[in-house]
Formats: structure tokens, sequence, C-alpha cells
């Protein structure tokens, strides 16, 4: 599938979708790049969804951006399996500034298991964290992320409802 939408800003489609496909045999990535991008690498300057992906907020298995959400994050403000950024937060988790996670390493701020910074597990730490906006929001997001899997859940429920369909439209196979 292949979707850009007809208007464009500054040369760029407000939204591509692009997923993959078998082409001679092998598979052809989806790569996608627009203001809003979703592919299987995505390049999007507001928003980008994709394995690889790269925007302003990127969300994918590796992720790029000012606000990354991923696998392994980069960017300004990451959150991730890995997480690397001016602030951070992850179960590895990388800052300039300030990290949180089970290894939490930064310049001034960090908290976890093992933390390393100037302020390590301190009140000063916990303060700073407490009256973080990226962090409240990224403790938010992990307390309520079990709903998230619901989503991972809904391609698999499409594809077992058109499999029913097709089976009651022809039973024969």
């Amino acid at each position: 599938m292949n979707y850009r939408t007809k208007r464009t800003l500054f040369g760029l489609p407000l939204v591509h979708i692009a997923t993959g496909r078998i082409e001679q045999g092998h598979y052809r990535r989806g790569v996608a790049c627009g203001w809003i991008a979703i592919g299987d690498m995505s390049f999007g300057v507001i928003v980008s969804l994709g394995g690889l992906a790269v925007g302003g907020i990127a969300v994918g298995g590796l992720a790029l951006g000012v606000l990354s959400l991923a696998g392994l994050a980069l960017g300004v403000y990451a959150l991730g399996g890995g997480a690397i950024g001016v602030a951070a937060c992850g179960g590895g988790a990388l800052a300039w500034e300030a990290a949180l996670g089970g290894l939490a390493v930064a310049q001034s701020y960090a908290e976890g298991g093992l933390a390393i910074a100037k302020h390590a597990n301190d009140p000063v730490a916990s303060d700073f964290f407490k009256h973080s906006s990226f962090f409240s929001g990224a403790g938010w997001l992990l307390n309520h992320s079990r709903w998230l899997l619901l989503l991972a859940l809904l391609p698999a429920i499409q594809g077992v409802l058109r499999w029913l369909t097709q089976r009651r439209k022809n039973p024969d196979t």
C-alpha cells in the first residue's frame, strides 16, 4: 500500500503511508516521507511511525526525534527499552540532563536501580522527577502501558475477522 495525500506543504505530502510488499520474490520495505509518515521506514516532520522512525514525534522499533518512543529511542526526550537523550526514561537510560530507569546515567539527575549522576537517588533528584512534565507523562504512560497492548492485538483481530468473513463466503476453502 502506498498512500499520499494530494495536498503538500513545502513539497512534502501532509500524510504518506507506505507498507512493504513482495516484488519479484524479494521484500521491498515501505518508505514513507511526509509531514505525517507511517511505514516500515518513516521520515515525518511532525509525526513518524515505523520500524525505523525519524521525525518530530517518532514512534517505532528505532526512533530518532524530538520526542522518541521506541525499543531504542534517541532524541531530546527519549522513552524506551534503551533511551538516549537530553532527558531519558527506560530500562537503560543515558541522558545529558536527567535519566530514569533500571540503569540511569546522567550529568545532573538520575533515579533507578543503578543511578549515576551529580544527584543520584537523592531528595534533589526525586524532587526534580516529581516536578518534570516529561517524566510525569512517561510515568503515566508506563503505568498504563498494558492498555496499549490492545492496540497491538487489533491487526490480529482484524485478520481473524477477515478470515472468518471469507470462510463464510467460500465455505469450501
